[in-house]
């Protein structure tokens, strides 16, 4: 657009040249008002624009709180139409998409926010999500990384690496991740119960219990019944102190 309004500049200058040099000033003048006549038109243009995109941005999110993740998909395209280089519609369009199960439709979507903005650590770590879903897990912590290194504080791109690692049975680095999260979150059950599950699958019982015995205490009405049935416990399910904290009241 720039380029246009130069060229729209340079034509009128041309042609006045040709012309009468003697008004040249003046006419120069009249054209510079002109071009910051149409400045200020496209800028108003431009503001009504971002002003519409941000409305239905704010439609799609609403919607998309609602669980009504087809509704919101539309609201996010009809928004990308106006602003299609807007990263943080991108990115949302792409956890609607994930939650309906799209998966390559949802990582098209986090790939064209990193397109945009490569700094936004949400897009990397629903990245991972993704791919985490699709058991790439090396995929997985390689986004993570990426989120991390954007926000060394995101405690879920922590425990989600951390989940990665353990599945590919890299359960030192994995248990230095979940520790890392607890660091930054103190309070965060899904750190403490993964942490338990890694211990477990590496038949250390104490620390197994101790871990599930504090993911219990967070958030008793979850893990306590996951905990039942979760294969990763199979190793330590027998012991006396497993069975003392799954069935504790």
């Amino acid at each position: 657009m720039a380029s246009w309004r130069g060229l729209i500049a340079c034509g009128f200058i041309t042609c006045l040249t040709v012309g009468c040099s003697g008004d040249l000033n003046a006419s120069t003048a009249k054209t510079q008002e002109v071009v910051k006549k149409i400045n200020v038109s496209q800028f108003v243009a431009e503001a009504q624009d971002s002003k519409q995109a941000e409305k239905l941005f704010v439609q799609g999110n609403h919607l998309l709180d609602a669980r009504r993740y087809q509704d919101a998909i539309g609201m996010y395209d009809q928004a990308i139409a106006i602003q299609p280089e807007n990263a943080d519609i991108w990115i949302n369009r792409g956890n609607a998409l994930a939650s309906l199960q799209k998966y390559k439709d949802a990582l098209s979507s986090y790939d064209k926010a990193i397109a945009l903005q490569p700094e936004q650590d949400e897009a990397w770590y629903n990245r991972g999500n993704v791919l985490m879903t699709w058991q790439n897990y090396k995929g997985a912590i390689a986004a993570y990384d990426k989120a991390i290194a954007l926000a060394p504080d995101k405690a879920a791109a922590w425990i989600n690496r951390g989940i990665s690692l353990s599945k590919l049975q890299r359960y030192p680095e994995a248990l230095k991740s979940y520790e890392r999260a607890i660091a930054i979150k103190p309070d965060k059950p899904e750190a403490y119960y993964n942490r338990a599950c890694t211990y477990a699958l590496l038949s250390d019982v104490k620390l197994a219990t101790q871990n599930l015995q504090k993911a219990i205490q967070l958030a008793p009405d979850k893990y306590q019944e996951l905990a039942k049935t979760d294969p990763d416990f199979d190793k330590v399910r027998n012991s006396e102190e497993f069975r003392a904290v799954v069935n504790s009241q």
